[in-house]
């Protein structure tokens, strides 16, 4: 099971848009993920953002930096960025990356 938390535990079920850079090198990369209407913002929830959390069959891929997005006042989205600074973290978020794009039926688009 591939998943996305920002509270341990509890599972976000909305699917993010993901922009991805990379070094010319490919010694490091950016991955930029934008979700519209998370549920753990849903009006009544009483959970904390802790951080993201990319969760699958090999471990966990923590974020700290998480960012609230607000439309008068109210919080309508989340911003989270995960620096890779190695080409050894890049192919283990791209691996996470596979695993949730074909569970969610994401596709990927190169930028031209």
């Amino acid at each position: 099971m591939v998943k996305i938390q920002f509270s341990k535990g509890i599972d976000e079920e909305v699917v993010p848009e993901v922009r991805l850079t990379r070094s010319r090198t490919g010694d490091s990369g950016t991955a930029t993920f934008i979700f519209t209407k998370p549920q753990i913002l849903a009006e009544g929830s009483t959970e904390e953002v802790t951080g993201m959390y990319l969760i699958d069959e090999e471990g966990e891929i923590v974020t700290r930096e998480v960012k609230g997005k607000f439309i008068n006042g109210k919080a309508e989205g989340l911003e989270a960025v995960h620096v890779m600074k190695s080409a050894e973290e890049w192919e283990r978020f791209m691996r996470f990356m596979e695993r949730y794009a074909e569970q969610n039926g994401l596709g990927f688009n190169k930028a031209e």
